[in-house]
Protein backbone atom coordinates (compact mmCIF):
# COMPACT_ATOMS: atom_id res chain seq x y z
CA UNK A 1 0.00 0.00 0.00
CA UNK A 2 1.18 3.48 -0.95
CA UNK A 3 2.53 5.41 1.95
CA UNK A 4 0.10 8.68 2.79
CA UNK A 5 1.13 11.70 1.19
CA UNK A 6 1.26 15.00 3.17
CA UNK A 7 -2.04 17.79 1.85
CA UNK A 8 -0.41 20.01 -0.52
CA UNK A 9 0.31 23.42 1.53
CA UNK A 10 -1.08 26.68 -0.34
CA UNK A 11 0.74 29.11 1.98
CA UNK A 12 3.82 29.81 4.19
CA UNK A 13 3.87 27.61 8.07
CA UNK A 14 5.64 28.19 11.05
CA UNK A 15 6.94 25.44 13.53
CA UNK A 16 10.03 24.66 15.80
CA UNK A 17 12.47 22.25 16.61
CA UNK A 18 11.32 20.43 19.32
CA UNK A 19 12.91 21.53 22.89
CA UNK A 20 11.39 23.43 25.06
CA UNK A 21 12.86 25.44 28.50
CA UNK A 22 11.29 23.88 31.52
CA UNK A 23 10.52 20.79 33.41
CA UNK A 24 6.10 21.28 32.64
CA UNK A 25 4.98 19.01 29.81
CA UNK A 26 1.51 20.21 30.25
CA UNK A 27 2.44 24.16 30.01
CA UNK A 28 4.60 23.32 27.17
CA UNK A 29 1.69 21.58 25.01
CA UNK A 30 -0.79 24.12 25.68
CA UNK A 31 1.53 27.04 24.98
CA UNK A 32 2.82 25.26 21.47
CA UNK A 33 -0.66 24.73 20.46
CA UNK A 34 -1.52 28.03 21.38
CA UNK A 35 0.34 29.75 19.66
CA UNK A 36 0.76 27.35 16.58
CA UNK A 37 -2.72 26.41 15.33
CA UNK A 38 -3.90 25.73 11.79
CA UNK A 39 -2.49 25.77 9.27
CA UNK A 40 0.77 25.89 11.90
CA UNK A 41 2.98 23.15 12.78
CA UNK A 42 2.44 22.09 16.67
CA UNK A 43 5.17 19.55 17.98
CA UNK A 44 5.66 17.62 20.87
CA UNK A 45 8.57 18.98 23.13
CA UNK A 46 11.85 17.72 24.07
CA UNK A 47 12.24 19.15 27.66
CA UNK A 48 16.00 18.43 28.40
CA UNK A 49 15.55 20.35 31.49
CA UNK A 50 14.23 17.29 33.36
CA UNK A 51 17.41 15.37 33.23
CA UNK A 52 18.58 12.00 32.04
CA UNK A 53 16.33 10.22 29.65
CA UNK A 54 14.11 13.78 28.48
CA UNK A 55 18.10 14.54 26.55
CA UNK A 56 17.32 14.23 22.36
CA UNK A 57 19.72 11.09 22.65
CA UNK A 58 18.24 9.71 25.37
CA UNK A 59 14.59 9.85 24.47
CA UNK A 60 15.24 8.37 20.87
CA UNK A 61 17.98 5.57 22.21
CA UNK A 62 14.49 4.87 24.27
CA UNK A 63 12.48 3.76 21.01
CA UNK A 64 15.26 1.16 19.65
CA UNK A 65 14.13 -2.27 19.07
CA UNK A 66 16.22 -5.20 20.81
CA UNK A 67 18.97 -3.17 21.53
CA UNK A 68 19.57 -1.36 25.33
CA UNK A 69 20.94 1.51 26.74
CA UNK A 70 22.01 3.37 30.05
CA UNK A 71 23.69 6.34 30.74
CA UNK A 72 27.73 5.59 31.77
CA UNK A 73 30.26 8.67 33.22
CA UNK A 74 30.87 9.25 29.69
CA UNK A 75 27.23 8.79 28.45
CA UNK A 76 24.83 6.58 26.62
CA UNK A 77 26.37 3.19 26.39
CA UNK A 78 24.76 -0.13 24.86
CA UNK A 79 24.21 -2.48 27.42
CA UNK A 80 22.75 -6.54 27.16
CA UNK A 81 19.61 -5.10 29.45
CA UNK A 82 17.55 -2.23 29.48
CA UNK A 83 18.52 0.25 33.02
CA UNK A 84 16.76 2.70 34.87
CA UNK A 85 17.83 5.19 32.59
CA UNK A 86 16.38 4.22 29.63
CA UNK A 87 13.76 3.05 31.52
CA UNK A 88 13.48 6.56 32.89
CA UNK A 89 13.32 8.13 28.91
CA UNK A 90 10.59 5.50 28.20
CA UNK A 91 8.15 6.98 31.12
CA UNK A 92 9.09 10.18 30.28
CA UNK A 93 7.92 10.09 26.60
CA UNK A 94 4.87 8.02 27.67
CA UNK A 95 3.93 10.73 29.95
CA UNK A 96 4.25 13.19 27.83
CA UNK A 97 2.59 11.32 24.29
CA UNK A 98 -0.50 11.27 27.71
CA UNK A 99 -0.67 14.88 28.49
CA UNK A 100 -0.47 15.33 24.39
CA UNK A 101 -3.69 13.57 24.54
CA UNK A 102 -5.56 14.99 27.00
CA UNK A 103 -4.76 18.84 25.89
CA UNK A 104 -5.69 17.66 22.63
CA UNK A 105 -8.98 16.32 23.86
CA UNK A 106 -9.76 19.64 25.60
CA UNK A 107 -9.18 21.74 22.42
CA UNK A 108 -12.49 22.84 20.39
CA UNK A 109 -10.57 22.61 16.92
CA UNK A 110 -7.42 20.42 17.10
CA UNK A 111 -4.65 21.69 14.69
CA UNK A 112 -4.66 18.97 12.03
CA UNK A 113 -0.86 18.21 12.22
CA UNK A 114 1.37 17.40 14.97
CA UNK A 115 5.20 16.97 14.50
CA UNK A 116 7.27 14.73 16.65
CA UNK A 117 11.07 14.80 16.59
CA UNK A 118 13.98 11.74 15.85
CA UNK A 119 17.52 11.97 16.40
CA UNK A 120 19.08 10.40 13.31
CA UNK A 121 20.71 7.26 12.84
CA UNK A 122 24.54 9.02 12.44
CA UNK A 123 24.04 11.22 15.08
CA UNK A 124 22.86 8.79 17.02
CA UNK A 125 26.23 6.32 16.53
CA UNK A 126 28.07 9.34 17.18
CA UNK A 127 26.12 9.92 20.57
CA UNK A 128 25.92 6.02 22.01
CA UNK A 129 29.14 4.50 23.54
CA UNK A 130 30.17 0.64 22.92
CA UNK A 131 30.84 -1.49 25.55
CA UNK A 132 34.64 -0.91 25.43
CA UNK A 133 34.16 2.88 25.47
CA UNK A 134 34.43 4.44 22.00
CA UNK A 135 31.50 5.51 20.09
CA UNK A 136 29.54 3.61 18.17
CA UNK A 137 30.35 5.43 14.97
CA UNK A 138 33.26 3.22 14.85
CA UNK A 139 32.06 0.24 13.67
CA UNK A 140 30.59 -0.57 10.69
CA UNK A 141 27.95 -3.20 11.83
CA UNK A 142 27.04 -1.24 15.13
CA UNK A 143 25.90 1.71 12.63
CA UNK A 144 23.79 -0.71 10.74
CA UNK A 145 22.25 -2.19 13.85
CA UNK A 146 21.69 0.89 14.79
CA UNK A 147 19.84 2.08 11.93
CA UNK A 148 17.82 -0.65 11.72
CA UNK A 149 17.06 -0.81 15.91
CA UNK A 150 16.16 3.14 14.79
CA UNK A 151 13.65 2.09 11.80
CA UNK A 152 12.16 -0.78 13.80
CA UNK A 153 11.15 1.48 16.66
CA UNK A 154 9.49 3.96 14.29
CA UNK A 155 6.55 2.50 13.80
CA UNK A 156 5.21 1.92 17.58
CA UNK A 157 6.00 5.64 18.12
CA UNK A 158 3.89 6.90 15.60
CA UNK A 159 1.23 4.58 16.37
CA UNK A 160 1.09 5.99 19.78
CA UNK A 161 1.41 9.80 18.77
CA UNK A 162 -1.53 9.16 16.05
CA UNK A 163 -3.53 7.67 19.21
CA UNK A 164 -3.19 10.69 21.27
CA UNK A 165 -3.73 12.56 18.36
CA UNK A 166 -6.66 11.10 16.76
CA UNK A 167 -7.31 12.15 12.72
CA UNK A 168 -3.76 14.48 12.84
CA UNK A 169 -1.40 14.34 10.08
CA UNK A 170 2.19 13.04 11.18
CA UNK A 171 5.24 14.90 10.57
CA UNK A 172 9.12 13.61 11.53
CA UNK A 173 11.85 15.77 11.61
CA UNK A 174 15.07 13.60 12.14
CA UNK A 175 17.50 15.52 13.42
CA UNK A 176 21.36 15.31 12.39
CA UNK A 177 23.21 17.63 14.09
CA UNK A 178 26.64 16.11 14.07
CA UNK A 179 26.55 15.10 10.50
CA UNK A 180 29.25 17.61 9.13
CA UNK A 181 32.06 16.15 11.75
CA UNK A 182 30.40 12.28 10.78
CA UNK A 183 31.23 12.69 7.51
CA UNK A 184 34.40 14.45 8.12
CA UNK A 185 36.00 12.13 10.11
CA UNK A 186 36.42 15.15 12.47
CA UNK A 187 34.51 13.28 15.93
CA UNK A 188 37.00 12.31 18.45
CA UNK A 189 37.79 8.78 19.28
CA UNK A 190 37.62 8.33 23.40
CA UNK A 191 41.83 8.73 23.98
CA UNK A 192 41.22 11.91 21.86
CA UNK A 193 44.12 11.48 20.52
CA UNK A 194 42.73 10.30 17.06
CA UNK A 195 39.74 11.06 15.06
CA UNK A 196 37.50 8.78 13.95
CA UNK A 197 37.13 7.32 10.14
CA UNK A 198 34.46 9.43 8.37
CA UNK A 199 31.31 7.61 7.26
CA UNK A 200 31.19 6.86 3.48
CA UNK A 201 28.39 9.65 1.87
CA UNK A 202 26.62 6.42 0.18
CA UNK A 203 25.98 4.94 4.02
CA UNK A 204 24.15 8.24 5.08
CA UNK A 205 21.77 8.01 2.35
CA UNK A 206 21.22 4.74 2.91
CA UNK A 207 20.68 5.14 6.56
CA UNK A 208 18.63 8.11 6.16
CA UNK A 209 16.69 6.00 3.34
CA UNK A 210 15.40 3.35 5.68
CA UNK A 211 14.53 5.28 8.46
CA UNK A 212 12.38 7.44 6.03
CA UNK A 213 11.02 4.34 4.57
CA UNK A 214 10.17 2.94 7.79
CA UNK A 215 8.40 6.22 9.16
CA UNK A 216 6.35 6.12 5.69
CA UNK A 217 5.40 3.12 6.45
CA UNK A 218 4.54 3.77 10.09
CA UNK A 219 1.83 6.48 8.73
CA UNK A 220 3.93 9.70 8.30
CA UNK A 221 3.05 11.88 5.49
CA UNK A 222 6.37 14.36 5.49
CA UNK A 223 9.86 13.18 6.87
CA UNK A 224 12.70 16.45 7.07
CA UNK A 225 15.95 16.06 7.67
CA UNK A 226 17.59 18.66 9.64
CA UNK A 227 20.85 19.65 9.55
CA UNK A 228 23.04 22.38 10.65
CA UNK A 229 24.37 24.91 7.56
CA UNK A 230 27.80 24.18 8.09
CA UNK A 231 28.90 21.50 5.30
CA UNK A 232 24.91 20.28 4.98
CA UNK A 233 24.61 17.39 2.95
CA UNK A 234 21.73 18.36 1.41
CA UNK A 235 22.12 16.23 -1.86
CA UNK A 236 22.55 12.98 0.18
CA UNK A 237 19.30 14.28 2.10
CA UNK A 238 17.07 14.62 -1.32
CA UNK A 239 18.60 11.08 -2.23
CA UNK A 240 17.46 9.65 0.69
CA UNK A 241 13.84 10.39 -0.09
CA UNK A 242 13.44 12.97 2.35
CA UNK A 243 10.17 15.31 1.46
CA UNK A 244 12.55 18.40 2.74
CA UNK A 245 15.37 19.74 4.41
CA UNK A 246 15.63 21.88 7.64
CA UNK A 247 18.73 24.50 8.32
CA UNK A 248 19.51 27.70 9.98
CA UNK A 249 19.93 30.37 7.20
CA UNK A 250 22.93 32.69 8.45
CA UNK A 251 25.65 31.34 6.62
CA UNK A 252 24.15 29.59 4.06
CA UNK A 253 26.52 29.95 0.65
CA UNK A 254 25.25 30.77 -2.14
CA UNK A 255 26.18 27.47 -3.68
CA UNK A 256 23.86 26.31 -0.81
CA UNK A 257 20.56 28.08 -2.12
CA UNK A 258 21.29 27.12 -5.51
CA UNK A 259 20.73 23.48 -4.53
CA UNK A 260 17.93 23.86 -2.01
CA UNK A 261 16.59 26.42 -5.10
CA UNK A 262 16.73 23.18 -7.33
CA UNK A 263 15.12 20.84 -4.35
CA UNK A 264 12.13 23.80 -4.28
CA UNK A 265 11.68 23.76 -7.93
CA UNK A 266 11.30 19.66 -7.78
CA UNK A 267 8.54 19.93 -5.31
CA UNK A 268 10.48 19.78 -1.76
CA UNK A 269 10.01 21.63 1.30
CA UNK A 270 12.58 24.25 3.19
CA UNK A 271 12.01 24.52 6.47
CA UNK A 272 13.71 27.79 6.60
CA UNK A 273 15.97 28.65 9.88
CA UNK A 274 15.33 32.29 9.37
CA UNK A 275 14.65 33.57 13.14
CA UNK A 276 18.25 33.77 15.15
CA UNK A 277 17.61 32.32 18.52
CA UNK A 278 21.69 32.28 19.45
CA UNK A 279 20.96 35.05 21.80
CA UNK A 280 18.62 33.98 24.65
CA UNK A 281 18.20 37.12 26.05
CA UNK A 282 17.76 39.16 22.96
CA UNK A 283 14.23 40.11 22.24
CA UNK A 284 13.14 38.29 18.33
CA UNK A 285 14.10 39.86 15.79
CA UNK A 286 11.83 42.61 13.78
CA UNK A 287 9.45 40.78 10.91
CA UNK A 288 10.60 42.50 8.25
CA UNK A 289 14.65 41.52 8.87
CA UNK A 290 13.28 37.87 9.29
CA UNK A 291 10.99 38.32 6.53
CA UNK A 292 13.91 39.43 4.33
CA UNK A 293 16.08 36.56 5.50
CA UNK A 294 14.03 34.37 3.12
CA UNK A 295 12.60 36.84 0.33
CA UNK A 296 16.12 38.44 -0.75
CA UNK A 297 18.23 35.27 -1.99
CA UNK A 298 14.15 33.75 -2.80
CA UNK A 299 14.29 36.90 -5.36
CA UNK A 300 17.63 36.51 -6.40
CA UNK A 301 17.41 32.84 -7.56
CA UNK A 302 14.45 33.55 -9.45
CA UNK A 303 12.27 31.62 -7.59
CA UNK A 304 8.55 32.70 -8.16
CA UNK A 305 6.82 34.13 -4.90
CA UNK A 306 4.00 31.30 -5.24
CA UNK A 307 6.80 28.54 -4.32
CA UNK A 308 7.03 30.09 -1.06
CA UNK A 309 4.06 27.98 0.12
CA UNK A 310 6.91 25.14 -0.07
CA UNK A 311 8.32 26.77 3.74
CA UNK A 312 8.12 26.60 6.57
CA UNK A 313 9.92 28.86 9.23
CA UNK A 314 11.64 27.87 11.97
CA UNK A 315 14.19 29.18 14.58
CA UNK A 316 17.78 28.76 13.87
CA UNK A 317 17.46 26.09 16.98
CA UNK A 318 16.28 24.75 19.43
CA UNK A 319 14.73 26.83 22.26
CA UNK A 320 15.58 25.26 25.74
CA UNK A 321 17.96 27.85 26.63
CA UNK A 322 15.64 30.37 26.87
CA UNK A 323 12.71 31.02 29.42
CA UNK A 324 8.98 29.80 28.72
CA UNK A 325 8.00 33.32 27.80
CA UNK A 326 10.85 34.39 25.79
CA UNK A 327 10.06 30.60 23.63
CA UNK A 328 6.54 31.59 23.62
CA UNK A 329 7.71 35.57 22.12
CA UNK A 330 9.54 32.96 19.50
CA UNK A 331 6.54 31.44 18.42
CA UNK A 332 4.15 34.77 17.75
CA UNK A 333 7.00 35.91 15.93
CA UNK A 334 7.21 32.78 13.86
CA UNK A 335 3.36 32.96 12.92
CA UNK A 336 4.04 37.00 11.85
CA UNK A 337 6.72 35.71 9.66
CA UNK A 338 4.97 33.28 7.87
CA UNK A 339 1.77 36.04 7.57
CA UNK A 340 4.43 38.08 6.04
CA UNK A 341 6.01 35.63 3.65
CA UNK A 342 2.27 34.79 2.51
CA UNK A 343 1.54 38.35 1.89
CA UNK A 344 4.38 38.41 -0.57
CA UNK A 345 3.58 34.67 -2.30
CA UNK A 346 0.14 36.73 -2.68
CA UNK A 347 1.50 39.96 -4.64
Amino acid sequence: MAAPQAAPSEQVTATALGTWPGEDPVEAARIIRGELGSPHLPFLAELPDRGVGSDALGRTASLLVDLSVDVQPYGWRIVDRPGKDVRRASSALSTDINILADVIGAEETPAQDIKVQLRGPLSLAAGLHLHNGERALIDHGARRDLAASLAAGAGGYLSRVAAAAPGARIVVQIDEPEIASVLAGTIPTSSGYRTLRSVPGREATDAWQLVIDALRAAGAVEVVVSVPEVEAPFDRILAAGADGIAVPLRALTSRQWETLAGAVEAGKRLWAGALDVSDAAAAPPRVADVVETVWRPWRQLGLPASTLSTVRVTPSGGLAGHSPSSATAVLARLTQVADGLNQLALG
